[in-house]
C-alpha cells in the first residue's frame, strides 16, 4: 500500500514538473520572439516615459542668444552637429560603439555621451488607410539642434581623438566637426547676415569756367 502510494506520489510530482518547464519554456520562447521581432532594437532607451506615444514634433531652431550645449563642458574634445537632425537610438549607439573601440586602448580615456533618445517614434505599414489610430511603436530618437555637441572624450592625443570622430561621423546622417575645449560658443543659430553695399554715386563736376568767345 505505502509503495502505492509512493509511486503514485512520485508520478504526480514528475507529471507537475514536466507542467512548470513546459510553460516555463513556452514563455521564454515567447519573450525571446518578441525581443528578436522588435526593429531598430538599440542599447539605448528610457526606463519609463509618462505616454507610450509622442507627437512626431520638429527639430528645434535656435533663434535667440542661449548658447547652451555648443561648446566643449566635461571633456577635451567634442564631435559637434552642423545641422539639425532627429537622431535614433541606433545611430547613436553606432557612433558609442565606432567611438568606444577606438578610445578603448588608450589608458584613461573617458567618453560622454550630451543627448539621449527618449522620444517614442511610432510608424505605420505600407498602403495602409487613413485613420484606425496612431501607429505601432518603432524606434527611440532625438532632436537635435544645430551647432550642439553629441559626443565628448578625453585623455587622449588630439591625433587620436580626431580618427576617432572620423569614424563616427561615417555613422551620422549630418555633417559633423570636431571641437575643442576653450572654443568660442555659438549663439543661437550661428547666422551672421552679409553686409549691404553701400551705393557710392559720384557726380561728375561740372566747368564753371566761362568759355572766352573768339
Amino acid at each position: 500500500m505505502f509503495s502505492a502510494l509512493k509511486k503514485s506520489a512520485l508520478s504526480t510530482i514528475h507529471s507537475t514538473s514536466n507542467v512548470i518547464s513546459n510553460v516555463f519554456l513556452q514563455q521564454h520562447t515567447k519573450t525571446a520572439a518578441i525581443t528578436q521581432s522588435v526593429r531598430f532594437a538599440s542599447n539605448f532607451s528610457p526606463k519609463r516615459t509618462k505616454y507610450r506615444k509622442a507627437h512626431k514634433g520638429r527639430i528645434p531652431i535656435p533663434v535667440g542668444g542661449s548658447t547652451k550645449g555648443t561648446t566643449v563642458e566635461f571633456g577635451d574634445y567634442g564631435l559637434r552637429v552642423k545641422e539639425g537632425v532627429r537622431l535614433t537610438a541606433r545611430q547613436l549607439t553606432a557612433v558609442h560603439n565606432a567611438l568606444r573601440r577606438k578610445i578603448k586602448p588608450v589608458k584613461g580615456s573617458q567618453m560622454w555621451m550630451r543627448v539621449f533618445p527618449d522620444i517614442p517614434v511610432s510608424s505605420k505599414g505600407n498602403e495602409v488607410r487613413m485613420g484606425k489610430g496612431k501607429g505601432t511603436f518603432e524606434y527611440w530618437a532625438c532632436r537635435v539642434p544645430l551647432n550642439r555637441i553629441i559626443f565628448e572624450i578625453a585623455g587622449m592625443r588630439k591625433e587620436i581623438a580626431k580618427e576617432a570622430f572620423r569614424l563616427a561621423s561615417h555613422k551620422l546622417p549630418v555633417k559633423v566637426e570636431m571641437v575643442e575645449r576653450g572654443a568660442k560658443p555659438i549663439v543661437g543659430a550661428g547666422y551672421v547676415p552679409s553686409a549691404k553695399p553701400t551705393t557710392t554715386t559720384t557726380t561728375a563736376a561740372k566747368d564753371t569756367t566761362p568759355s572766352s568767345s573768339a
